[in-house]
């Protein structure tokens, strides 16, 4: 008679054995759904070179004036700033701004390349100008290398190819190359206008990483 009993309080103690792991297997879903929704949600926030491109190509700068056209400008230079290293690299090579650029006054350009400065710019250009002409020299020739050849290696793979194809690097003469070793780029870059600051960008952004990951101080001065 005394076996039902038995029975019941065996299941009971099994029941309540197996309760803490059934909790923790729920808990365990749990946070893997979180983890998961907290993935695509940063995933969807992240601002990419090709949301960039989609923006400028949404907005016809030319149709804007006064408050509505700083406006658009000041959100480009937002999303340009929220832009990975990498990301904000692939958006240069690839130009996805241009076309606003050739539409900007004078003084819109000076103000969006101050807006659109990376953190520790203006640290990259004292500690250019504090190297000896003939280093400043081959490290403006080694960034100008680098700008040739990512396109080749998006090309081949070994970097992220930009959304619309790779495009021809920026131009600077052997002339002015010199001018910038000779003067060092601190002064340049002050004496020179916001057209120019807009193209010196690639090759600035370009010495920042060299210095970045001490390439540019490699080889004594």
């Amino acid at each position: 008679m005394a076996e039902p009993c038995t029975s019941v309080k065996f299941l009971s103690v099994t029941s309540h054995r197996k309760r803490p792991i059934l909790l923790a297997a729920v808990l365990v879903v749990v946070a893997w759904l979180v983890a998961l929704g907290g993935y695509r949600t940063a995933r969807n926030s992240r601002m990419t070179a090709y949301k960039v491109r989609a923006f400028v190509q949404s907005v016809e700068l030319s149709k804007l004036s006064g408050e509505a056209r700083t406006r658009a400008i000041r959100e480009l230079a937002e999303k340009l700033n929220r832009l990975s290293p990498e990301e904000r690299r692939k958006a240069r090579l690839d130009r996805v701004w241009q076309r606003w650029c050739e539409e900007m006054t004078e003084e819109e350009k000076g103000a969006f390349v101050e807006l659109t400065m990376p953190t520790g710019f203006r640290q990259m250009l004292t500690s250019f100008e504090q190297l000896p002409e003939e280093k400043r020299r081959r490290s403006i020739a080694d960034a100008m290398k680098q700008l040739k050849e990512s396109p080749e290696r998006m090309a081949n793979g070994d970097e992220p190819l930009p959304e619309s194809g790779t495009n021809d690097p920026p131009v600077f003469s052997e002339e002015l190359q010199q001018r910038m070793a000779k003067i060092g780029l601190k002064t340049f870059y002050s004496e020179s206008s916001a057209q120019t600051k807009a193209e010196m960008a690639p090759l600035l952004e370009e010495l920042q990483r060299m210095m970045e990951s001490g390439r540019l101080f490699r080889g004594g001065r």
